[in-house]
């Protein structure tokens, strides 16, 4: 571990070679406000600062920067202290038509040239990114007619000869072609989801039809996730207009769940939405039809600036925080030749991607639906949205049963492993796809002990409706592995003639899925395709860098940490140590860190000693004689077997005597409840109806040729690996696992340690992108990233 306090510890290497000594980098934020813009202007200004650059905030976007003077201010490291929390953007954005022309540009130009200002970082959406472009272009001119006009000299035309601009994406629309996620769309899906959680008590309790209205005025991203997490009846997008007659359809499909005894209707409609002559399908239009047609109580709910705000999910602050420190590593290493780019996520991997590129693929989505091609606009938006668009109306659009061909197999569903936010939303996709598809699905309550005991019931359509909201595991599930009731589960799966399983679960489904593989020489019932869906809070799954629930678990903890932060604001001089899940996993603990602007994250993947426990007090010591006068400490649960949170809080309370105070909190089982969150119920979702995709294409392919599937391709854990879904077999997976403290031997997120800890102001060395030719927006065969 770094030494983090120790003011001896050398400068670290790429610091030698990515230097920001002389160099003023300018911050700004324009278009509409998206929340977790500020965790982004606090990474810009802190990893400038850490590299030696002077930081400049840019007040009121570009007018700020047309009209200069006290606009344009020099950012210190406690400027952005307290800010990660804040949703809007606390240096102001704005519409700015001065801008637009040469002269307000050739104002701007002369306000930076004045401040030594060559590098600019632009947070905001296409159209700012376009402007900051055309500046960047004509930044040349610009300096030459400012120095024909005498208002600056010659030497500061070659002194300050060109300008690098570097673009983040802040858009809570999510309508930005090339990045699997812009800033603030996964915390504009927190609040739509609130709301319809809430709205779900009522409308049920009244027998109401709900019409939800949001933002989306050219991107229907919002609409379909929200659709999708919350299983919506239907969902009006402005890329896929309703096809001619579906007033009809849609009453039919509403009047259908009222027979099945189903209490609640929703419909979603995006702000654009508009049907296949491109006519505006308003809110009221679609309640007017309601209420005519079947006499429905129904209600118009338009959430309007909600989404823009309120505190920005755990997702969106890591997401802008990456993405910050990128952008300055871009605009440092950037040459003249180098043209403006886009800093994007690409699964969980930062990628710098041309700006103009960017910009005219997301301007062809628009003119593809101005000119009603809306399957290519669809495909424009990416294979995610698509994706998601296809996953809805197989999960929500029920096909009469005289459409689906039987395919005589009937599959297993069993949640195995501690409870996790987003199982149910498993299931329910796992059920419904397994119906479409033609397959007699049945649940298996109680995880393997249960199976063994003949706790297995069909279960169908209507059974799992309402399910994607609802935290813990409705099946229930248990630790207990099935070694010592092989024989009893292989009677069952007998019994029941089960052709396939899928398990949703963490660790010990994992164990579980490897002892069912060992026992196929023994007991041929298990000779069938099985997969593992990884779902577990600590995120510690062999073969997918995400499990279902560890998203919800990451925003309990961020959202405790916000209020204990808090809490502290009227107390001078307060750390807090907090307690984190995860058993040797630190994955909770220090992404936890890096959301909640954490001082330091102990884990047991980076071993400590007493002597980086020192430092760290000493650390909070100097910060205490700055204007930050709290802080915060997380400690993964299993990081150390003697330094406990009891003795890290005595040697805290002790070291910072009459410097500070120590308060501790342990999270416990907290971090396993409530309501999944948006990506964990969409996550859910989609890999769970991909793993049934899989289980159909395997049963398929031995049609005909008896049921025995013996290779080691039929047993497989489905998870993520940077932006693609792999099928993994377990038995490849065993080299990869640490068995004693059951977790991956290589995990993907520690690259992220150094970047929690330059944040927090501690020494640490980064690993940095090499500067190469820009990445090519692209779309790969999956974006999980982008669910």
């Amino acid at each position: 571990m770094d030494r983090g306090g120790d003011s001896k510890a050398p400068k670290v290497s790429f610091l030698e070679n990515l230097s920001g000594t002389g160099k003023a980098i300018g911050v700004l934020t324009s278009g509409g406000d998206a929340q977790g813009m500020n965790a982004a202007v606090r990474a810009v200004v802190r990893m400038g600062i850490y590299t030696g650059a002077k930081v400049y905030f840019i007040y009121e976007g570009y007018q700020g920067m047309v009209d200069g003077g006290n606009n344009i201010m020099e950012a210190n490291w406690e400027s952005v202290s307290s800010i990660l929390q804040v949703g809007g953007t606390i240096i102001g954005s704005a519409r700015c038509k001065a801008f637009r022309t040469r002269e307000g540009r050739l104002k701007a130009a002369h306000n930076l040239v004045q401040r030594g200002i060559t590098n600019l970082c632009v947070i905001g959406g296409d159209g700012s990114l376009t402007g900051a472009n055309i500046f960047r272009e004509e930044w040349s001119a610009l300096l030459e007619e400012l120095a024909q006009d005498g208002k600056i000299s010659k030497e500061d035309v070659q002194k300050h000869g060109y300008l690098n601009v570097v673009g983040m994406v802040g858009s809570i629309d999510n309508d930005f072609c090339g990045t699997d996620m812009t800033i603030g769309t996964d915390s504009a899906l927190h609040r739509i989801i609130e709301v319809v959680d809430a709205i779900m008590t009522t409308a049920q309790s009244h027998q109401r039809t709900f019409v939800l209205e949001v933002m989306g005025r050219h991107c229907g991203y919002l609409a379909l996730v929200s659709a999708l997490a919350c299983g919506a009846d239907w969902v009006f997008l402005p890329e896929s207009p309703p096809e001619e007659g579906w007033q009809e359809r849609m009453c039919v499909k509403l009047s259908e769940n009222r027979a099945r005894k189903k209490r609640l209707n929703i419909i979603i409609v995006s702000e654009g939405a508009i049907d296949t002559q491109n006519k505006p399908i308003t809110s009221e239009q679609i309640k007017d039809l309601v209420v005519t047609q079947l006499g429905y109580d129904t209600r118009v709910t338009i959430l309007g600036h909600v989404q823009r705000g309120g505190t920005p999910s755990a997702f969106d602050r890591i997401l802008a925080s990456r993405m910050g420190v990128e952008a300055v590593v871009a605009l440092l290493q950037a040459t003249p030749e180098t043209p403006a780019c886009v800093v994007s996520l690409s699964g969980n991997q930062a990628v710098r991607l041309p700006l103009v590129e960017c910009v005219q693929m997301t301007q062809g989505v628009q003119k593809a639906m101005d000119e009603k091609r809306f399957k290519e606009a669809v495909q424009l938006r990416g294979r995610s949205f698509e994706g998601n668009l296809n996953i809805y109306q197989q999960l929500c659009i029920k096909k009469p049963d005289s459409q689906i061909t039987k395919s005589g197999c009937n599959v297993a569903v069993i949640n195995v492993g501690a409870p996790a936010a987003g199982m149910n939303a498993a299931v329910r996709s796992a059920v419904r796809v397994g119906i479409s598809e033609g397959h007699k699905m049945f649940a298996v309550y109680d995880g393997f002990e249960g199976f063994a005991k003949g706790q297995i019931k069909e279960i169908g359509w209507s059974d799992v409706g309402g399910w994607t909201g609802q935290g813990g595991s409705i099946l229930g599930t248990k630790r207990i592995l099935p070694a010592k009731y092989l024989k009893d589960i292989a009677s069952q799966m007998r019994a029941h003639s089960i052709n396939a399983l899928l398990i949703i679960g963490g660790f010990e489904a994992y164990l579980g899925l490897l002892e069912l593989s060992a026992a196929r020489e023994k007991h041929e019932e298990f000779c069938v395709p099985m997969i593992m869906v990884p779902a577990t809070v600590s995120n510690n799954v062999p073969g997918s860098d995400f499990s279902i629930g560890a998203d919800t678990a990451l925003n309990t903890i961020t959202d405790t940490c916000d209020r204990i932060k808090q809490s502290a604001s009227g107390t001078k001089r307060r750390v807090f140590i907090i307690e984190t899940m995860g058993g040797y996993c630190g994955y909770l603990a220090n992404m936890g860190a890096l959301s909640a602007g954490a001082d330091a994250a102990y884990i047991f993947e980076e071993p400590f000693d007493i002597r980086d426990l020192q430092s760290n007090v000493e650390h909070l010591t100097e910060k205490m004689k700055t204007s930050i006068q709290r802080g915060l400490v997380l400690r993964n649960e299993s990081c150390n077997e003697n330094y406990t949170t009891d003795f890290i809080y005595q040697l805290y309370s002790e070291e910072g005597r009459g410097v500070f105070d120590c308060r501790k909190n342990v999270l416990g089982h907290m971090q396993q409840g409530g309501a999944p969150s948006p990506f964990d119920r969409n996550f859910g979702t989609k890999i769970s109806a991909r793993a049934m995709q899989w289980i159909t294409g395997k049963l398929k392919e031995m049609q005909g040729k008896g049921r025995k599937f013996v290779t080691d391709d039929s047993i497989c854990v489905l998870g993520i690996n940077q932006r693609n879904l792999l099928f993994r077999p377990v038995a490849e997976l065993k080299e990869e696992t640490d068995f004693e403290h059951r977790i991956p031997k290589v995990q993907w997120w520690l690259k992220l340690r150094p970047l929690m800890k330059i944040l927090a102001k501690y020494k640490a060395s980064f690993e940095v992108s090499v500067p190469s030719q820009l990445d090519h927006v692209h779309f790969g065969p999956e974006e999980p990233a982008a669910i």
